[in-house]
This record gives structure tokens, C-alpha cells and sequence, in this order.
């Protein structure tokens, strides 16, 4: 049985084209058990391919081939071009060496980047529990010495990896592309193995699935090169042999080490590493002398009931003691004195916060903690469509704070909780239908009017696909199936098409946990410098990582600065948040359809819709933002004859009247508020 233990998935980026859901299929074709992904100094992939691997059926080998520089990872005058860094295989044979290889990929980016995240022999010493590895391709350091003549030095140094992660850990790497060189280097390491003991295992250098994928590989190293496919002077892999091949085509390229074959299935049997979804892994607040962080909460949340309500009635009390007992069940005290504290800390330091949006607006605990700033009890919100025991997901509190100012309270959250422990989450660009067009048309030398063309051909829609669009646009079809230039530069960009080209940092989410973060997740380093996850943010959701939106906000940014002036000009200290929702005026100026820079209402669209809804209270605001969106829009009409005239209003049974009341027998929200299910279940007796 053979197992591939070095592949290149589509996260390493523009230099693999295999991506994860095919290449897992094709291995479970080819009848494998096992399969590993190992891509270029990242762990971007992992759970992706953890995931897909084990829906297959396959055990997920997980690895990285990551950089060793030649001295220290701090040297950055050390070597040039090739000699600045070499290649090697490491693979977690269990739970501990998964920890291990986040710490050292991690390290690789925040300590040792230059060129490349690299990490040195003290690294691997350090992290070397757990791992297995292989001396990977014709850059590791075993194979350039003994392409130099230095055989010696490659034995000394194959000794030495031996000797870092133990006996029966270090495999010497056979790879046969077709390339002179690697003939050379096989017939020494084999040579080598002998002398030594070492083992040998034989690999692929798997960067694309299938043997056709070549040529749109080809293009994608173009991308990333920036050159074109016609330029002689250009990185490429020769032999189109990078795929993903089967036990016997593996088999018959070493007939002279059979145990090389068999190597690769043991080191895949020995691998297995469990990832744990779903546990929260939530950071523990520090709470005054005296408190636990539930009493903490309790104590904040019923001072700010008085504060916020006079008098407290006992249905109050009951809504705040019902929240308050889901939270502490769902187990998330801390998440909410978390969020509760650094809002403070803005409002503290004159940071200005907005009211609050989403579906935490229906928490009467996020309305007493002064989280958000809109009375859920006035409103008939629905707890339960922000927290529900019935349907265990994290809470998300979305926050805005003045944009000019956002950094200073995530400096403030580092501050609090460690640098170690906060972290910013990576995204990743990818190369989506019409851009691939472009990309691909260029490597391939067409005139750009043309690729432009074909790409604007390509409907503007949320996850369009080509192939969606050869369906959708019969004119586009019609090229690719007459004009065999066009018909080439669609197949190429189909392939690649969906691809991740990039890296960048999410605008606004940061990651804050209980340890490390790099005990969790493996971290990497953004262009300016600042540390990101290298998981996405739903990743590390689904891992239980507490993950935060701070917003900036440029519209309270324009409101701050407004105050400013007209307490400079008019001597007047506006208090926005004591303001009434229910200023004739302005909801007659909002009728006007003059709402350029409010926020939400400031397309034409919704200038229209103003103008027709001619709002009489906030409610009839949020209603129309409610309805200006697909699906609901096809209720604008009956809504304004609704408000307008009343009498036109039919409801389907009796027991709908309470509950679209408000929406003038409109379906406009999503589900129903409580007080509405109250009187529902009062009617229906």
C-alpha cells in the first residue's frame, strides 16, 4: 500500500493548483487509505483537508514542508538566491507534534521570515516531539550537497536530522519527476541509507491532481511570476509528472526500493491527530476581589436595570434572570464582561461605540451592560434569535467603534489579555470567474480588449461560476464552443478558477484566547507586519476560538466631529443617546428622500423608497429597511397600501393579526417577537 506523504494543495498559493475536495476524491479513487498535505512553509489548508479527508473516509496525514535556514532564523544576511534557505518535510504523528508544528510554522512567519517564513535546527529541537520528517525534494539540504559533490556533508547533515528527531523519525526522500538530477541524488541516498541505517521513503512532489492539470498549472506559475507562457527565462516543472499518481506508477518508477514504497503507508499508519470542534476555548476575565465572573455579571446587569428602567417591574426581572441563566448554561459569563469591559474602555476614553446592530440588540443583558444602546423591551426583540440553547453556536456581537480610533481599543484588548493571546484572522483573495479571465488571457498573450470582453460576459452575481455563466449567457457559450482561442482560455481559467491567490487581513476581526494563540491555531505575518491567524475566520469559530468584530465606523466618526462643532459654534452639548427616535422632523425630512450620509439610507434606492413610505416613527424605519432587500421587496407595494389604508388589510386566520400587525399584514421579519408568540397563545385558546 502506498500513501502520498508530499503534496501541494491549492494553499500553496499560486504554486498549487490541487485543490483540496479533488485531490481528496482522487486519492480515495485510486483506493489509498491515507494521504498527506504538506504545503510550502503554511498550515492555511489543514482543517479544510482534516475535514474533507475524514468525510472520505481517508486518515489525514498533516504536515508542512517547511524552510530551514541555514544558520539562524535571525540571520538575515546569510546566504543568497538558493542557499538562503532549505527544504524539509515535517509531518505530526499525533496530537503533541500537531502542537509542535503550529509552533513552528508559526515561528517560521513571526521570527524567521526573510524571503520565506523560515525556522532553524534550535526550532526543531525545541518542537521536534511528535514529528516525523522527510528530507524532502532536490532543495533539501541532503540533495544539494550531493549535487555539489559534498556527500560528506549531506550524510553529516542527514545524521544530524536523525539524531533532532530520533531514531525511526527521519526518512531519507526518493523523487523521480524525470529530472537528471534527482537520478543522482536517489542513487547516493540509497547509497546513504545503507551506510547509515536511515530509511528511505519515496514521494511525489504533488502540485496538481490530475496528469492534464500541467498546462493550467503552467499558467498559474505565471501569475505568480508575472510572466507568460511564451517567456523561455521562467520558473516552470518540467515532465508534467507533479500529479497525483497511482500505487502502480509509483511503484515502477523504484522498483529498487520496494521498501520506500511500503515506508510511506507505515509513516501514514503511525499518523493520527485529532482536532476537536465545537468546545469554546473562551479567555478568562478578571473580575473584582470578592466576584466570581457570574456574580460579576449579575451584579453589572441589575445595576444597569435600575439604571435603565424606572420602575423595574417583575416581567423585567424575569426576562434579565432568563437571559442571564442561558448565558451562564451556554457557558459564555465571560464572553459578555469581555465585550462589555472594552466598550467601556471606549466610552471611557471618549472612543466613540455605536448603538449596537444584529441580533444582539434583543439581549436585555447586552442593553443593561451598556453593550448595546437600543431598549429591546420597547422594541418586542427576541432574545432567543441572538442566544438559543436549542441551536449551540458562538454569540456574535458585531461592534462599531469611531474608525479613526478602533485600533487604540484593540491595542487596549492586547494590552489586557497578552499580545500573545489576541491575534488578527487572515482572508484569502482568490481568483473568481471574471478576474481568472483576465489573469489567464494575459500568461496566454491575448489581446486584453478581448479578455476584457469575454470577462464582462460573466453576469455580475454573488457566486457566479463560468460554468454558470455558459449557461446564463448563450453569447459567451457560443464563442467558447466556435472560437478554439477562447474555447482554451476558458478550460485553462475553469481550472484554476476558485483558486486562493492571496493573503490578507480581515478588516475587522481579531481573535482572543485563553493561551497562546498559537497553541490553537498556527499563526503567520501580515505585509504590515501585524500577526494574523492562519485559519479563517469560521475556522476558528468552529474551533472554539472567541472571535470579535471591531468595526470602524465612519459614520460615528462624522457624528463625533459634528458634536465637536456644534459645541464649538453654538455652545450646545449634544447627548446623540438622549436623543428621541420620534423627532417629527426628522422623520419628516427622512420622507424627503434628502438622506445622502445616513447611514442605510443613502442609496437611490432607498431615497425612493423614503420618499414613498413617508416615515411617522422609527418603527416604520426599520420596517422599510427590513423590506429593501430580495425577497421582502416584492412587499413594499402592499406595505405602503397597508400603512396608508388601513382598511385594505386582510390577515389569512385571526391569530396572524398581533404578530404582522406592526407590518401592516406584511411576513417582513424573521420570527416572531416574544410578546407576539404571548399573544398568540392567547388568542389560539
Amino acid at each position: 500500500m502506498f500513501t502520498h506523504l508530499h503534496v501541494h494543495t491549492e494553499y500553496s498559493l499560486l504554486d498549487g493548483s490541487n485543490k483540496i475536495k479533488e485531490y481528496v476524491a482522487r486519492v480515495k479513487q485510486l483506493g489509498m487509505d491515507s494521504a498527506a498535505i504538506t504545503d510550502h512553509g503554511v498550515m492555511y489548508g489543514v482543517i479544510d483537508f482534516y475535514r474533507e479527508a475524514k468525510a472520505a473516509g481517508i486518515n489525514p496525514v498533516l504536515g508542512c514542508e517547511v524552510y530551514v535556514a541555514p544558520g539562524s532564523r535571525f540571520d538575515r544576511e546569510a546566504g543568497a538566491g538558493d542557499d538562503r534557505y532549505y527544504h524539509l518535510v515535517l509531518l505530526a504523528e499525533n496530537n503533541t507534534g500537531y502542537q509542535n508544528l503550529m509552533k513552528i510554522v508559526s515561528m517560521g512567519f513571526v521570527e524567521g521570515f526573510y524571503y520565506r517564513p523560515r525556522i532553524d535546527l534550535e526550532l526543531l529541537e525545541k518542537y521536534h516531539e511528535g514529528i516525523i520528517a522527510l528530507s524532502a525534494c532536490l532543495a533539501g539540504e541532503i540533495a544539494r550537497n550531493i549535487l555539489r559533490g559534498q556527500y560528506d556533508s549531506a550524510k553529516e547533515a542527514a545524521l544530524r536530522y536523525e539524531r533532532i528527531f530520533g531514531k525511526g523519525n527521519f526518512f531519507l526522500e526518493l523523487q523521480d519527476h524525470g529530472i537528471p538530477q534527482q537520478k543522482q541524488v536517489n542513487q547516493q541516498l540509497v547509497r546513504m541509507s545503507a551506510e547509515t541505517g536511515i530509511e528511505l521513503v519515496c514521494t511525489n512532489d504533488i502540485h496538481y491532481t490530475d496528469e492534464s492539470d500541467a498546462e493550467p498549472h503552467d499558467i498559474l506559475l505565471c501569475l505568480q511570476t508575472g510572466k507568460k507562457l511564451a517567456d523561455e527565462d521562467r520558473m516552470r516543472y518540467e515532465g508534467g509528472q507533479y500529479f497525483v499518481k497511482s500505487e502502480e506508477q509509483m511503484a515502477a518508477l523504484f522498483p529498487y526500493a520496494p521498501q520506500a514504497l511500503e515506508n510511506t503507508h507505515k509513516i501514514a499508519q503511525r499518523c493520527h491527530v485529532d482536532i476537536e470542534f465545537g468546545v469554546t476555548k473562551l479567555p478568562r476575565f478578571d473580575v473584582p476581589e470578592g466576584f466570581t465572573a457570574w456574580e460579576y455579571l449579575n451584579h453589572l446587569c441589575h445595576e444597569g436595570l435600575q439604571r435603565r428602567y424606572q420602575p423595574v417591574t417583575e416581567e423585567l426581572k424575569e426576562r434579565l434572570s432568563y437571559e442571564l441563566t442561558t448565558i451562564r448554561t451556554m457557558g459564555y459569563v465571560d464572553y459578555f464582561l469581555i465585550v462589555w469591559d472594552f466598550i467601556k474602555y471606549a466610552r471611557d476614553h471618549d472612543i466613540p461605540v455605536g448603538p449596537g446592530r444584529g441580533s444582539a440588540a434583543g439581549s436585555l443583558v447586552a442593553y443593561t451592560l451598556g453593550i448595546t444602546q437600543l431598549d429591546p423591551i420597547r422594541y418586542d426583540l427576541l432574545f432567543e434569535r441572538f442566544l438559543n440553547p436549542e441551536r449551540v453556536s458562538m454569540p456574535d456581537i458585531d461592534v462599531d467603534f469611531c474608525y479613526e480610533r478602533r485600533q487604540e481599543v484593540i491595542d487596549y484588548v492586547v494590552q489586557k489579555y497578552g499580545k500573545d493571546c489576541v491575534a488578527q484572522i487572515v482572508t484569502f483573495g482568490t481568483l473568481a470567474a471574471r478576474g481568472v479571465i483576465r489573469d489567464v488571457g494575459r500568461v496566454l498573450d491575448l489581446p486584453y480588449s478581448q479578455c476584457d470582453t469575454i470577462a464582462k460576459m460573466i453576469p455580475q452575481e454573488l457566486n457566479i461560476t463560468i460554468d454558470k455563466a455558459l449557461v446564463m449567457n448563450p453569447e459567451l457559450k457560443k464563442l467558447y464552443e466556435e472560437q478554439p482561442e477562447v474555447h482554451r482560455l476558458i478550460d485553462m481559467a475553469k481550472r484554476l478558477e476558485g483558486l486562493p491567490r492571496h493573503t490578507s487581513m480581515h478588516a475587522a476581526g481579531v481573535v482572543i484566547s485563553q493561551k497562546a494563540v498559537d497553541e490553537y491555531v498556527p499563526l503567520a505575518k501580515a505585509q504590515d507586519g501585524s500577526i494574523v491567524t492562519q485559519f479563517t475566520m469560521t475556522t476558528l469559530e468552529e474551533l472554539g476560538l472567541l472571535k470579535m468584530d471591531f468595526l470602524g465606523l465612519r459614520t460615528l466618526t462624522v457624528i463625533k466631529n459634528a458634536q465637536r462643532m456644534i459645541l464649538k459654534n453654538r455652545g450646545i452639548d449634544l447627548d446623540f443617546e438622549a436623543l428621541p427616535y420620534d423627532d417629527k422632523k426628522v422623520l419628516d425630512s427622512l420622507g424627503t428622500g434628502h438622506t445622502e450620509g445616513i447611514f442605510q439610507l443613502e442609496s437611490p434606492g432607498m431615497k425612493s423608497f423614503m420618499k414613498e413610505l413617508k416615515p411617522q416613527s422609527l418603527e416604520d424605519v426599520i420596517a422599510g429597511i427590513s423590506l429593501y432587500r430580495p425577497g421582502p421587496m416584492d412587499f413594499i407595494p402592499q406595505y405602503i397600501r397597508g400603512k396608508n389604508r388601513p382598511d385594505t388589510i386582510r390577515y389569512d386566520c385571526p391569530q396572524l393579526e398581533p404578530i404582522l400587525q406592526p407590518t401592516y399584514g406584511c411576513i417582513v421579519y424573521q420570527g416572531a417577537t416574544r410578546s407576539q408568540l404571548k399573544r398568540l397563545g392567547k388568542s389560539s385558546k
